[in-house]
C-alpha cells in the first residue's frame, strides 16, 4: 500500500461522525487528495479574517458567493447568482437567485430547505448591522468588510422575492462587484443561524460551518490535520475527489519531504530555493503563476518615531531590496515599484519607490533628531506567497539597518499567536503583505490602506490619509478605465511621498505537485480549488515503488 493511501486510511479511519455515510468499522478508503499546507485556519468562516491560510482552507471548499472571479478572463461570472441587473444611476444592484442549491448536512444540522434570499440577508447584514444578532458572535469583526467601508457602501440589503435580492448602494462604487466576488463575501445558512441561536451555540457557525460548498468538513485536529469529504449534493459538478486532507505542516522543508514521498499530492508556498530539488525529481512538477500581490515592511505610524516621515524614508533607504530579492525570492519574484503589480491594469512605470542610500538614512535620521534607535521587526513563521521567508527577509534588514546604526530586534511567533497579536498593534513593524482576490486596483489600496481599514486588522502600518481616500472614492465612483487609472496613479504618489509601508516585491505564485495531479488550476487571486483535483492511481506511490 502506498504511503498516501495509507495516510487517506488514517485520516478515514480516525473518526466515525456519521455523517456523509462515514461511519465507523472497516470501510473503503476513499480516492482522495492530500494537501500539505502551512498553518491553522483562525477560523472557518472567512468573513471573520484576512489571512490566506484560512481562505484557502475554507472559501473555495466549504462556500459560493454571490458571483464569481473569472481569472482568465477578467470578468465577475455567475455563481450563487444566476444574474444581475444594474440601476441607471449605478446605485441598485438586483441579483437573481439560483435555484436547487443545497446547504450541507451535518449531525448537528438537516436544512428543510434549499438556499434563497433569506440566506444572503444574513449573511451580509451579520456584517454590516451592529444590532444584528450574530454582528457581536466574531470576537475578531469583519476585517476585509470594515477595511473598505461596506456598512457605509450599503444603504439597504432588500429581499424581493425568495430569488431575488437588491443591495442599495449610498454611492456608485465600480469595485461592488468584484468585492462580492472575494473569498470573504460567502454565503451561510440563516437557518442554521437559527437552530443554533435557539440552542445558545451562536459560536458554532464559524467553527462547525454549513456552507454549499463542493466539500464539506468532517473533522479538524489543530496542528495536525482538517478533513473535508465531497458534498454529493453539490449544485456543481461534483468535486473529483472523495475525500480531501489539509495536512497541516507548518515547516516548509517538512512539506517538501512528504511530497517527495509520497506522503502530500500537492504542497503549498515553497520556499525558492527548493524548485531545484523538485527539478530533481522525475515525479514532481512545479506550478506557477505571476502573482497579484505585494510583500511589504509596514511601520506603525501610531507609534513614535514611525509617525516622522522622515524616520520610515530612513529606514527604507536603508535597504538593500534587490539584495532581498536575489535572497528570499531566487528569481521568483519582481521588484516593487510602488503597491500594484506589473499585471494590474493600472500600472504604471514608476521610478523606483526610494532607492538604496544609506548615507541618505543616516542623513534623515540626523535630521529628525533620532540617535541610538533600536526597533522590533515582526516576521512571519511561515511562508505566504507573497513572502517565502519573512525571517531571511527581517535577518537581511536587520543587517543593512546595522550599517545606518539601527539596532533591530526580531520577532516571531507561532502563526495563530503572531495573528491574534498583530490585531493589538503593538508591533513596531512587520513583514507581511497583501494577496488580491481580483484584478480591481482597489483592492490594493482600499483594504489596506484607507482610513476605515485603521480599526481592522488589514491595515498593518495604522495609516490615514484623508486625501487618499478622497482619490479612491473618486476611482471607484466611476467606471471609465482610462480615469480610474490616473485617480491609481495619484494614489500612488500620495503613498510614496508618505511611506507608510515600503514594498518589497511582486512574487511568483508557486505550488509542487506530483505529476498525476489533474485540474488543478493555479490562479493569481485569492485561495485555492481543489473540485476538479484529482490524482491519478499510480502517481500515489512514492518514487521508489513506481521503479
Amino acid at each position: 500500500m502506498s504511503m498516501l493511501i495509507k495516510r487517506l486510511s488514517r485520516y478515514a479511519m480516525v473518526t466515525c461522525l456519521g455523517v456523509l455515510a462515514v461511519g465507523c468499522g472497516p470501510q473503503r478508503v476513499p480516492p482522495g487528495l492530500v494537501y500539505c499546507s502551512e498553518g491553522n485556519p483562525e477560523s472557518f468562516n472567512p468573513q471573520l479574517v484576512t489571512s490566506g491560510t484560512t481562505v484557502d482552507a475554507t472559501s473555495q471548499q466549504l462556500y459560493n458567493s454571490l458571483v464569481d472571479y473569472d481569472a482568465k478572463s477578467g470578468r465577475i461570472t455567475p455563481s450563487l447568482a444566476t444574474d444581475w441587473l444594474i440601476s441607471d444611476d449605478e446605485l441598485t444592484y438586483t441579483f437573481t437567485l439560483r435555484k436547487g442549491v443545497d446547504f450541507h448536512q451535518s449531525i448537528d444540522f438537516t436544512p428543510s430547505r434549499q438556499f434563497n434570499a433569506d440566506d444572503v440577508l444574513f449573511s451580509f447584514n451579520r456584517v454590516i448591522d451592529t444590532n444584528h444578532p450574530y454582528h457581536s458572535v466574531s470576537k475578531t469583526g469583519y476585517p476585509f468588510f470594515q477595511s473598505i467601508g461596506f456598512d457605509k457602501q450599503i444603504n439597504l440589503i432588500e429581499k424581493i422575492s425568495d430569488d431575488k435580492v437588491a443591495f442599495h448602494l449610498n454611492a456608485r462604487d465600480a469595485s461592488f462587484l468584484s468585492n462580492l466576488a472575494s473569498g470573504f463575501a460567502v454565503i451561510l445558512s440563516e437557518e442554521y443561524a437559527d437552530g443554533l441561536a435557539i440552542r445558545g451555540e451562536k459560536e458554532k457557525i464559524d467553527r462547525l460551518p454549513i456552507g454549499t460548498g463542493p466539500f464539506q468538513l468532517i473533522k479538524y485536529v489543530k496542528n495536525e490535520y482538517i478533513r473535508y469529504h465531497r458534498n454529493e449534493h453539490y449544485w456543481r459538478t461534483l468535486p473529483k475527489s472523495e475525500m480531501l486532507v489539509f495536512d497541516i505542516t507548518p515547516k516548509s522543508t517538512s512539506r517538501l519531504a512528504k511530497l517527495i514521498t509520497g506522503d502530500c499530492s500537492v504542497s503549498a508556498l515553497p520556499k525558492a530555493g527548493e524548485l531545484e530539488v523538485i527539478l530533481a525529481h522525475d515525479e514532481l512538477v512545479i506550478d506557477s503563476q505571476p502573482g497579484f500581490n505585494v510583500a511589504f515592511w509596514a511601520f506603525n505610524t501610531q507609534k513614535p518615531p514611525f509617525d516622522d516621515v522622515r524616520v520610515r524614508k530612513a529606514l527604507a533607504h536603508a535597504v538593500d531590496r534587490e539584495n532581498i530579492l536575489r535572497v528570499v525570492y531566487q528569481k521568483t519574484a519582481v521588484n516593487a515599484t510602488g503597491l500594484l503589480p506589473p499585471m494590474s491594469w493600472a500600472y504604471s512605470e514608476n521610478k523606483p519607490i526610494i532607492n538604496y542610500d544609506p548615507e541618505e538614512a543616516k542623513r534623515l535620521l540626523k535630521e529628525a533628531n533620532i540617535t541610538k534607535l533600536s526597533i522590533d521587526i515582526w516576521a512571519m513563521p511561515v511562508a505566504r506567497i507573497y513572502n517565502p521567508n519573512a525571517l531571511k527577509t527581517a535577518e537581511l534588514i536587520q543587517a543593512d539597518l546595522a550599517n545606518i546604526d539601527v539596532k533591530v530586534n526580531i520577532v516571531s511567533y507561532d502563526w495563530s499567536v503572531f495573528n491574534q497579536k498583530l490585531s493589538q498593534h503593538s508591533y513596531d513593524s512587520v513583514l507581511i503583505g497583501w494577496t488580491a482576490d481580483n484584478s480591481d486596483p482597489d483592492n490594493f489600496f482600499t483594504p489596506i490602506l484607507s482610513c476605515s481599514s485603521v480599526t481592522s486588522s488589514s491595515n498593518r502600518s495604522r495609516w490615514c490619509h484623508p486625501d487618499l481616500d478622497l482619490i479612491l472614492a473618486q476611482a471607484r465612483s466611476t467606471t471609465n478605465i482610462e480615469e480610474r487609472k490616473k485617480f491609481y496613479q495619484a494614489a500612488e504618489a500620495i503613498f510614496a511621498s508618505q511611506l507608510p509601508m515600503l514594498p518589497l516585491a511582486h512574487a511568483t505564485k508557486l505550488a509542487f505537485k506530483h505529476k498525476g495531479v489533474s485540474e488543478m488550476e493555479l490562479t493569481p487571486f485569492g485561495g485555492i480549488s481543489f473540485t476538479g483535483t484529482e490524482e491519478s492511481a499510480n502517481q500515489n506511490k512514492p518514487k521508489e515503488e513506481l521503479r
